[in-house]
């Protein structure tokens, strides 16, 4: 492909030779004739003088280059959009297959293609263009819209509801009981029956390993556009707003509320029956005791406001030789009988 078109397809102004055929893309550091890197972060300029690639896409602020380049506002984004033009996608198989068990009463939307061994209950309702890869298992009473991708081994427990173009990744589990137990008059743990559900809004991705588990009374809902990075834990009778996306090893307990455009990084976790205000970020390990304000950033553990966190993480480097020097000068002082005591 010119690299012209690619200029137009994706939105980038070119600058350099647009006669340039392309036929891959590639990082900056393994690329090659013929291919397409990007830059988007500062630390892989050093590389721009030394790539073998044919074309660059870089931000629209970069300095004149020696090789032809992209210019984008976002060069990340732009780099997203070239790789869907080059990615060729493995053959899909089509239809159902003959090892695959489904309920008489399902109901079947069209162009369906359900793979080897899975198993649709009764009464599930799946939309159009779904694509169910190996071992799937949709529970009785399932409801889901058109342009559903499962990979194998997904599960999607009984009467969860779950939106149009819903991708779910390998092994996640969409609607399993949520860790509901109360102590009885002897000290035994008995089962809270989880008898709410899971709604999974449109256009919501879960990762693979992944697990929402329905609530007991009412419904855990992730709502339109939020991502879900692989081994997420949200427990039962959670909200995710829309467009929040939250990292590997994300732990939400029971009943938090999180807000929109929310950014989570991977191990953060949150304590029961909290608020995460929309456009809120949690740093990578954060532990948050506490409600989020909308638009505060915050990390550590037990988490604080971003910045007080980072002065005190680079201060604990200090703290022994602090203490040293302390204990020297309470020597000193009782020394002289200056010291003081409460």
């Amino acid at each position: 492909m010119r690299l012209a078109e690619i200029a137009e397809r994706i939105g980038c102004e070119l600058q350099g030779d647009g006669t340039i055929d392309i036929h891959a893309v590639a990082p900056i550091e393994d690329a090659e004739p013929g291919t397409l890197t990007f830059v988007a972060n500062p630390r892989y300029r050093a590389h721009l003088g030394t790539t073998r690639a044919s074309a660059v896409i870089v931000s629209i602020a970069e300095s004149a280059l020696p090789l032809a380049s992209l210019r984008a506002a976002d060069p990340y984004l732009a780099f997203a959009k070239a790789l869907e033009l080059f990615y060729v996608p493995p053959p899909l198989q089509s239809g159902i297959h003959p090892t695959a068990v489904i309920a008489a009463s399902a109901r079947i939307g069209r162009n369906a293609s359900i793979g080897p061994y899975c198993v649709i209950g009764e009464n599930v309702v799946l939309g159009d263009d779904a694509r169910l890869d190996a071992h799937v298992v949709l529970y009785p009473e399932a409801r889901i819209g058109d342009a559903f991708r499962a990979y194998a081994h997904v599960v999607v427990r009984e009467r969860v509801s779950i939106g149009n173009r819903v991708i779910l990744q390998s092994g996640c589990i969409i609607g399993g009981d949520g860790f509901g137990y109360v102590i009885d008059h002897n000290g035994q743990l008995r089962k809270i029956l989880q008898a709410g559900t899971v709604i999974l809004h449109d256009d919501v991705e879960i990762g693979a390993n992944t697990t929402v588990d329905r609530a007991a009374v009412g419904a855990t809902v992730i709502r339109h556009g939020a991502k879900l990075d692989n081994l997420v834990m949200i427990a039962h009778g959670c909200s995710i707003g829309e467009g929040t996306a939250l990292a590997a090893q994300v732990g939400l307990s029971g009943s938090t509320q999180v807000g929109r455009f929310v950014r989570m990084g991977g191990q953060a976790g949150v304590a029961g029956h909290l608020s995460i205000g929309d456009g809120a970020q949690l740093a990578a390990k954060a532990g948050v005791n506490h409600d989020v304000a909308p638009g505060e950033v915050v990390g550590g553990y037990p988490a604080v406001e971003i910045h007080l966190w980072r002065r005190t993480t680079a201060a604990l480097k200090h703290l022994a030789e602090l203490f040293r020097r302390v204990r020297q000068l309470e020597k000193s002082l009782s020394a002289t009988g200056t010291a003081t005591r409460p």
